[in-house]
């Protein structure tokens, strides 16, 4: 499981566990697993989701940036809309 964090400048948006991590890079739409080498990317506008930690969660993001390392995901976003509350 990835240890999931996703931050807008306002508020922790989600905090916990997915099996996948789905994000829109710069250069095109990838999927973070467990066991994934460390990377720091750019994100563009699209969709940030997390699946299989319990609940999905999915929020829309305009820019930001994803850094992996050590089955730990942290997303920073500057503008965000949560589909749902994640509290």
């Amino acid at each position: 499981m990835l240890q999931t964090t996703i931050v807008s400048p306002e508020r922790t948006l989600f905090s916990g566990e997915a099996a996948k991590v789905f994000v829109p890079g710069a250069a095109g739409r990838f999927e973070i697993l467990s066991g994934h080498a460390p990377i720091v990317s750019i994100l563009s506008p699209g969709v940030v989701r997390c699946e299989g930690g319990g609940e999905d969660f999915e929020v829309a993001i305009t820019s930001g940036f994803v850094e992996v390392a050590h089955d730990e995901v942290s997303v920073c976003v500057a503008c965000a809309a949560a589909d749902a509350e994640s509290e």
